[in-house]
């Protein structure tokens, strides 16, 4: 009897060339580094040089990070990703009333040019690849970033990175939103324009299935949703007068990688693939690199659990394969204990190691795209593309995306999705080793990392200073010719990065957008 796929799909106890059926590896494959990049978008892949190798990190102060950094560069990290606490992510300042006691509790406080200055004392901006998780005010963030290294005398065409810069998704799944889906969209488009000008090596945005898996979504579910949200940024930088073969290179996608093996490779395969026709069919992309899904996976945190942790560098283990196997260009995998609380530094360090294990102990990077061929995986990469299709092409009958997103209907797809699962984990249908089956009487003791809770106090302190002391008329100069711009077409990102060197507040920036955008308000908020 065949098993059900995560995505709702039947999987077959075997699989032959009956399943292939019609089936042309020349159309569906190529060569891997060529159209449809089924294969992967590089024809080397691994064997010339392992995936980027990130760690996912943030918590209490910019020093206090900025130490983590300097231990996981130490330890052979290539890339750095940037975790905000939620003030931060929603555009709030650390001595906002609104955000009392969230200050540095899930990522970093970054309050102004010198937070990023502290933040990234003493690492080389030129030489290291950073990717900052933050969405709604993403263009703040990075423009701080350029002008730290501005101050350096690193040019922008050497700075390499990420912003996610994925607004849509949190309307979706997250819900750090800050303006409603049209200015949000006006303000990603400023940043790849600006970006296409100034910062030509960044990837101007993640656009990010991670989150809606995190929130429920199944495979399918997963890349169609995320793939809706790539076309209306499309849609929107095309409006904005931008030619897709300026800006369409340097989008990025972000995914989760899940326990089930063969349908995370899968899931990956046929993403790349649909993406590959929609840039070039749809929208006309002549240069390959516009055709080619390039993304960061991280090993699904949802999947973690707080019952016998240590059960959790096993499951990390199997997600980063997945990830590598399905071509993935960096990866970041979770900590085993970070169903509890933030990493301790050897819990970070050990999932740094199930990466390094990966790469330099294992035959998996020696040869490209080993399944290849395989009857079983082209059939799933078949169904999940498939299942994946339907999803997207209902969503551009309801208007697209964001016509999708007022209408509630994402949203509720993923609900129904979460909640299936939840049944199935109740019912023990679904076995989750150490929760439903092969529990311990009693649990081991764990210590976790404790954020100090004094953070805040010296966070708002630092911020009186730094208005104390900067110069007020050239700060309040700067945040009017912002607004000016916001009330009217230019693009928003020249005056505001003047404000941030005049030393203006992530707060006082996003409050001046605010001001003139306005806020969201969920449909069933209104």
């Amino acid at each position: 009897m065949a098993r059900e796929s995560e995505s709702g799909t039947p999987v077959e106890p075997v699989y032959g060339p009956d399943a292939l059926t019609g089936w042309d590896p020349a159309t569906e494959l190529g060569e891997p580094g060529a159209y449809p990049y089924t294969r992967g978008v590089y024809p080397t892949m691994y064997t010339g040089r392992p995936w980027t190798m990130r760690q996912y990190a943030g918590f209490g102060t910019a020093a206090e990070s900025n130490a983590r950094y300097r231990d996981l560069i130490a330890h052979g990290v290539t890339g750095l990703s940037v975790a905000f606490d939620l003030p931060t992510q929603m555009g709030y300042d650390s001595d906002a009333p609104l955000v009392r006691g969230e200050v540095g509790r899930v990522g970093v406080a970054v309050d102004s040019v010198e937070d990023m200055r502290e933040l990234f004392d003493g690492i080389e901006l030129d030489r290291v690849s950073t990717s900052m998780t933050i969405n709604a005010p993403a263009a703040v963030l990075l423009l701080l970033y350029e002008l730290v290294a501005e101050e350096r005398g690193i040019p922008g065409d050497r700075l390499t990175g990420t912003v996610q810069n994925d607004i849509l998704k949190e309307y979706i799944a997250r819900g750090t939103y800050i303006f409603p889906p049209r200015p949000s969209l006006r303000l990603t488009a400023d940043l790849f324009a600006y970006c296409a000008r100034e910062l030509p090596r960044w990837n101007t945005i993640s656009i990010s299935g991670y989150h809606m898996a995190e929130a429920g979504a199944s495979p399918a579910q997963e890349i169609a949703f995320t793939l809706a949200d790539a076309i209306a940024y499309v849609r929107a930088a095309l409006a904005a007068g931008m030619a897709v073969d300026d800006f369409a290179p340097r989008l990025s996608f972000f995914f989760v990688a899940r326990t089930t093996l063969l349908e995370e490779v899968a899931k990956f395969r046929a993403a790349r693939r649909m993406w590959a026709r929609i840039m070039r069919e749809e929208f006309g992309a002549r240069d390959p690199r516009s055709w080619m899904l390039r993304f960061h996976t991280q090993t699904a945190g949802v999947q973690l659990t707080a019952q016998q942790p240590e059960a959790n560098l096993v499951r990390v283990a199997v997600q980063a394969l997945a990830a590598v196997l399905g071509g993935t260009q960096s990866l970041h995998t979770n900590a085993f204990d970070e169903a509890l609380a933030l990493p301790t530094d050897k819990s970070a360090r050990l999932a740094l190691r199930t990466q390094q294990i990966l790469a330099h102990e294992t035959d998996v990077p020696a040869t490209v795209d080993p399944f290849a061929g395989s009857y079983a995986v082209e059939r799933l990469t078949d169904d999940v593309e498939r299942t994946a299709l339907a999803l997207l092409r209902r969503v551009e009958e309801l208007g697209g995306a964001e016509a999708a997103i007022e209408l509630g209907y994402q949203k509720a797809e993923i609900e129904r999705n979460a909640y299936r699962i939840a049944r199935e984990t109740e019912s023990g249908e679904r076995i989750v080793v150490g929760v439903n089956r092969f529990r311990l009487d009693e649990e081991e003791p764990y210590t976790p990392l404790r954020v100090d809770p004094a953070l805040e106090t010296r966070q708002r302190d630092r911020l009186a200073r730094l208005r104390a002391h900067r110069d007020a008329h050239a700060t309040d100069t700067a945040l009017l010719a912002l607004r000016e711009a916001a009330e009217g077409t230019a693009n928003v990102l020249p005056p505001m990065k003047r404000a941030l060197r005049a030393e203006a507040t992530l707060g006082e920036v996003c409050d001046t957008l605010r001001s003139v955008w306005g806020t969201y308000q969920p449909p069933d908020a209104r």
